[in-house]
């Protein structure tokens, strides 16, 4: 039998357009730096539209972020697209513009090699889908990474040096302080409120209550917005107030991580007097150390119970918050120990009213619940998930096999005024909110 042959006329797919995107960053936020920044994302954007062959997948671009670090944003956004298959081809300056740490270029590299994703460095002109591509890479993050190093360490040479000169470096705006010319300047209206800050925790109020009265005023925090207890504290510790200024507080670990330690004597500080018009005399800095100092020491009185055992289970059935521990400086070991509501503590009373439960009673009732003689933190653990208030005077522990039992609470004086009618009444109360 004859072979037939016949020829199939094939139509070849048209070629498919690359989808390309350019990642773009820079170091500082000065004016030249953000002006690069401009040019880059203005130079990709071109590049990309004119090829015919590509197609705009968008640029990228980082401000003031430093190339040691995988957390910046846009980074992260890039590869999270290339994750989701939006992307095909990264065009980028330079190896040190992706990134200066060198573990983190590669395993990015190749994580985006196993996606099909290429990344063509233009300076070196390295495409990381050619068969060299990665040595070469390796050899030039690693130089890259050196560079990083050597001018983290010429830098700390030249803010050390500073410091022993009594010279500081990036002076931060504080509250009650403008900065001028690399100078603290006195603002007049926060200087006042600052006067008022340390006057009222020497009266005996303490952070929170200083905060709550702030808010309550209608004072703005430094940038608007809210007080903090955290606001409170940084004020009340920083020898600024008084015209002088503390030199090292902390220093970078190193120059991959860049994180801020402080510095508790691992290298020298320097204390500067008078480096600048002050708002609060010394002797008044130094008695309010002295208090927070004393009141520090008063507190260690309340061991209690530990803050793990109930943090993160007591909820408001109000405001959906979690109860906080809070401990005062007079009294019996339990008697101002106390759980709270964190709204009522941040918020004040006008946003939840939720009662305070002393640590005492909330023990008590644990080993109640547990039906145990005596509170054992590990039972406790192990059985319970959870603890809602829905109500005063209510709580409903939930075990961790998901069955409830409600108990009753009263502080001593009215625990007996807590009838039967009144426990069912709550219990209705409690059902028809469930």
């Amino acid at each position: 039998m004859d072979r037939k042959i016949t020829k199939l006329n094939v139509i070849a797919p048209l070629p498919k357009l690359k989808r390309v995107a350019a990642y773009a960053r820079v170091s500082g936020g000065s004016d030249d730096m953000l002006h690069s920044l401009a040019a880059q994302v203005e130079y990709y954007t071109s590049l990309i539209r004119n090829n015919p062959d590509w197609v705009y997948s968008g640029i990228y671009a980082d401000e003031a972020k430093t190339g040691t670090k995988s957390g910046r944003s846009e980074f992260q956004r890039l590869i999270a697209d290339c994750r989701a298959g939006l992307i095909d081809e990264i065009i980028t300056k330079s190896v040190s513009r992706f990134a200066r740490n060198t573990v983190t270029l590669l395993e990015t590299v190749r994580e985006l090699k196993s996606l099909g994703i290429g990344v063509y460095f233009e300076e070196q002109r390295i495409h990381t889908l050619s068969a060299d591509g990665e040595l070469l890479l390796t050899i030039i993050a690693s130089y890259a990474q050196e560079e990083s190093r050597s001018v983290s360490e010429n830098c700390k040479w030249r803010i050390r040096k500073n410091f022993m000169e009594g010279k500081p470096t990036n002076i931060v705006s504080i509250y009650g302080y403008d900065r001028v010319a690399g100078k603290l300047i006195i603002k007049p209206d926060e200087a006042e409120v600052v006067r008022m800050i340390f006057a009222d925790y020497l009266s005996g109020l303490g952070k929170n209550a200083i905060m709550k009265k702030l808010n309550r005023l209608g004072i703005p925090a430094k940038n608007g917005g809210q007080w903090s207890e955290s606001t409170i504290n940084d004020i009340i510790k920083n020898e600024k107030y008084t015209g002088d200024m503390c030199l090292q507080k902390g220093y970078i670990a190193d120059h991959i991580s860049k994180r801020y330690i402080p510095n508790n004597g691992e290298l020298p500080k320097y204390y500067v007097d008078g480096s600048h018009e002050a708002i609060i005399n010394t002797e008044l800095f130094e008695a309010v150390q002295k208090e927070i100092s004393n009141r520090a020491e008063q507190a260690k009185i309340y061991t209690g119970q530990p803050v793990g055992d109930f943090t993160g289970k007591i909820r408001c059935g109000r405001c959906g918050a979690y109860f906080r521990r809070k401990t005062s400086a007079s009294g019996t070991k339990y008697a101002k120990t106390i759980w709270i509501c964190a709204t009522l503590v941040y918020k004040g009373k006008h946003k939840c009213a939720a009662k305070r439960i002393r640590e005492d009673i909330l023990i008590r009732k644990c080993a109640e619940v547990l039906g145990i003689n005596e509170y054992d933190p590990v039972v406790f653990k192990k059985k319970i998930s959870a603890v809602n208030v829905p109500d005063d005077g209510i709580l409903v522990f939930v075990f961790k096999d998901g069955t409830e039992r409600m108990v009753y609470w009263e502080n001593p004086s009215r625990a007996e005024s807590w009838t039967d009618e009144m426990k069912e009444n709550a219990r209705k109360k409690v059902n028809s909110n469930g």
